[in-house]
């Protein structure tokens, strides 16, 4: 670096640039911030996105006083008071969200100014606020109370999971013209459920799970994979809908890898869709796939005291005895080595604890009937569930007692621990007999990732017979792909929140693996 007549020059291999011209070129903003948080100088890129940060602004001034999202308060500030570099969100009056990187510099008078780097980032967190919106529509399918469905007939119940759809794909995903079809698996044909916005000719087309002959829908009933077709009018595959469409996108409905429909949108302009408006198509569509299903297994059930009692006694005492799980191995951690008198009153402690927990889950057992849950024409007993040892480990409350909600039903034995550092305890201090057969994890825990978690469990268990859980389809932390590179097996996920023959299938998938591993 030289200087050219008060200008900052940087050399590149023979050649000299302007520093200001090089910062220009840069895609985000650059400013250099004084002590009192004004702008000394800003970058193109900034000045473009504010037309007001120009020297003497206040930052935040230029940004219209914007939220600061996150733990810190001003990431300025933090970077100013602790001479290192800090971060945060930025949320603007008009929906605009920026990155802000703040490095501490030499300044003026041996004083500190600041470089920060800002990053328009709107379009990830709509996104992700999107995202987060279409799951929590898709469990909202079906949410209603037991005794509300269970009063419902299978037209009553078709009818309500149709109006839903209507609702969540207007206001969510923007489009009025829907039709959903289901897969006969005996003839392949696929049969009208939902017609909004579409011819009824079209509707009424006989269309089959075939790859030609049968349009974008017979093709992606066919091969589950999802077809986006951009303009209509040159699309071989593509059979009009409605007239005057110029674009459509088309997705499977998969239920446990299997093809039970498809779901396809039109418009009336071309290229209305993109392969984002197909991620959140393919998100939704798995939640209507597993609404489908359950508004099937449902069936007509009188609430009686013994389930009440049943269901109170989980409420009251299931999570507290688990707390005292965890208290208890934390304890006797400190110990060991140490007193071995406390130690054995802890292993005691333990012991009881299960004991307690064992007596509760034989008195449901008896009071509250399988078959009760879950019936109809695809019903069957899970009986390899019975009696399983199963760690669930998220921080969320919620989850937990979820996890205990439904697998107890089945006859499993259920512990759960908020961290991952807990997690490791409870496996580290069970006996051959206490072993657990199923650990399901949340891939963000608070004190590290699911992935870590697992890792750490290999230095313990000879085999992790670890399942995964994530929600919304999202995994910044790439903590699936990492666990999977670790062993993890491929069919190993769960999608939160709980989908009751989804997570009975997993468990049951995993107890399979673990008991081959053993084999």
């Amino acid at each position: 670096m030289q200087s050219n007549g008060g200008s900052r020059i940087t050399e590149l291999e023979g050649f000299s640039l302007p520093m200001e011209d090089v910062l220009d070129h840069l895609p985000d903003g650059v400013a250099l911030v004084d002590e009192e948080l004004s702008i000394l100088w800003s970058n193109r890129a900034l000045k473009e996105w504010l037309p007001v940060a120009h020297v003497g602004t206040g930052f935040y001034s230029a940004f219209g006083d914007p939220s600061i999202l996150g733990a810190e308060l001003c990431p300025l500030r933090t970077a100013l008071e602790r001479n290192a570099a800090s971060s945060g969100t930025l949320q603007t009056t008009d929906n605009r969200f920026y990155h802000v990187y703040a490095s501490p510099t030499l300044g003026r008078n041996n004083g500190t100014d600041l470089v920060v780097t800002i990053s328009d980032i709107s379009s990830e967190i709509l996104q992700q606020q999107k995202l987060a919106a279409i799951h929590q529509a898709g469990y909202k399918l079906t949410d209603l109370k037991p005794e509300e469905i269970f009063a419902m007939d299978v037209e009553q119940r078709i009818e309500l999971l149709k109006d839903n759809i209507r609702h969540y794909t207007r206001d969510l995903l923007n489009v009025e013209v829907i039709e959903i079809r289901l897969l006969e698996q005996s003839s392949g044909s696929l049969i009208p459920l939902l017609s909004v916005g579409i011819d009824q000719q079209a509707a009424d087309r006989r269309l089959m799970a075939r790859p030609q002959g049968n349009g974008v829908t017979g093709y992606v009933a066919s091969n589950g994979k999802s077809y986006l077709c951009e303009d209509a009018s040159s699309d071989p595959l593509f059979l009009e809908g409605f007239k005057g469409a110029k674009s459509s996108l088309t997705v499977a409905l998969m239920l446990h890898e299997q093809v039970i429909g498809t779901i396809n949108v039109e418009s009336p302009k071309a290229k209305a869709f993109n392969t984002s408006d197909m991620q959140f198509l393919e998100i939704f569509a798995r939640d209507v796939a597993v609404a489908l299903n359950t508004l099937e297994l449902l069936v007509a059930q009188k609430t009686n005291a013994a389930h009440e009692s049943c269901e109170e006694i989980h409420g009251a005492v299931a999570i507290p005895i688990d707390d005292i799980l965890l208290d208890s191995v934390h304890v006797m951690e400190k110990y060991i080595g140490h007193d071995p008198s406390v130690v054995q009153r802890l292993q005691r402690i333990l012991r009881n604890a299960r004991d307690i927990k064992r007596a509760i889950h034989q008195i449901g057992q008896r009071t509250a009937l399988i078959d009760t849950v879950v019936h109809g024409p695809h019903h069957r007993i899970h009986h390899k569930l019975c009696g399983k040892r199963i760690l669930v480990v998220d921080a969320d409350e919620a989850v937990r007692n979820d996890a205990h909600s439904l697998l107890e039903r089945y006859g499993c034995i259920v512990e759960t621990a908020h961290e991952g550092d807990e997690a490791v305890l409870m496996v580290r201090n069970s006996t051959a007999q206490e072993a657990y057969d199923v650990i399901i994890s949340d891939i963000r825990l608070p004190d590290y990732s699911g992935y870590q978690l697992m890792v750490r469990l290999q230095q313990v268990l000879p085999y992790v017979p670890m399942v995964l859980m994530t929600g919304f389809g999202y995994d910044p932390g790439h903590s699936i792909v990492k666990a999977r590179q670790a062993g993890l097996h491929p069919k190993a996920i769960l999608y939160k929140p709980f989908r009751l023959d989804q997570l009975l299938n997993v468990t049951e998938t995993i107890l399979d693996v673990k008991q081959s591993a053993s084999a």
